[in-house]
C-alpha cells in the first residue's frame, strides 16, 4: 500500500471517530467515566474492576483512577465482594443511573443510525472488520 492509501486511510478512520465521539460539554465526566458508567449500569451482572478493564481493553490501575474519580462524585459505590475478599463489586448509585439514563441515547444513535441504513449485513461486516482491526492493534501495544 502506498503513502498515499495510508494517508486516506487515516483521514478516514479520523473522520469517523469525530463523527461517532460526541461530547456534551456540560457533562460532569470523561467520556471514558461515562463509558464505565454505562457498563456498570446496563450489567447483567455485577461488575468488578477487573472485568471492566478487560471490556474496556485498558490497564486494571486506569480503572482505579476512573472508578475513585466516580465514587468521589457520587457515582459508584465499592461494595466488598463476597467471593474474591481482596476484589470488590462497582455498584452504580441513583445519580449513575440517572446519568446514564440521559445520555445513553445521545452515546449509540450513531451506531443505531449506522445499523438501520447499512442493513444488518453489512453493519455486521463493519463491525467484524473493527474488532480485527482493533485485536491487530491490541496485539502491537
Amino acid at each position: 500500500m502506498n503513502d498515499s492509501m495510508i494517508f486516506q486511510a487515516a483521514n478516514t478512520v479520523s473522520l469517523f471517530c469525530r463523527l461517532t465521539i460526541h461530547t456534551k460539554k456540560e457533562l460532569p465526566l470523561r467520556s471514558s467515566e461515562i463509558g464505565l458508567l454505562i457498563y456498570t449500569v446496563k450489567a447483567e451482572t455485577p461488575v468488578t474492576p477487573a472485568m471492566a478493564a478487560d471490556y474496556f481493553k485498558v490497564s486494571k490501575p486506569m480503572i482505579a483512577g476512573m472508578v475513585k474519580h466516580l465514587a468521589a462524585a457520587g457515582y459508584l459505590q465499592k461494595q466488598p465482594s463476597q467471593e474474591d475478599k481482596r476484589s470488590y463489586l462497582l455498584v452504580p448509585t441513583q445519580a449513575a443511573e440517572h446519568l446514564t439514563k440521559s445520555v445513553y441515547d445521545e452515546y449509540f444513535k450513531d451506531m443505531q443510525l449506522l445499523s438501520e441504513n447499512m442493513g444488518a449485513a453489512h453493519f455486521t461486516r463493519l463491525l467484524l472488520l473493527l474488532d480485527e482491526a482493533n485485536d491487530i492493534l491490541l496485539k502491537n501495544k
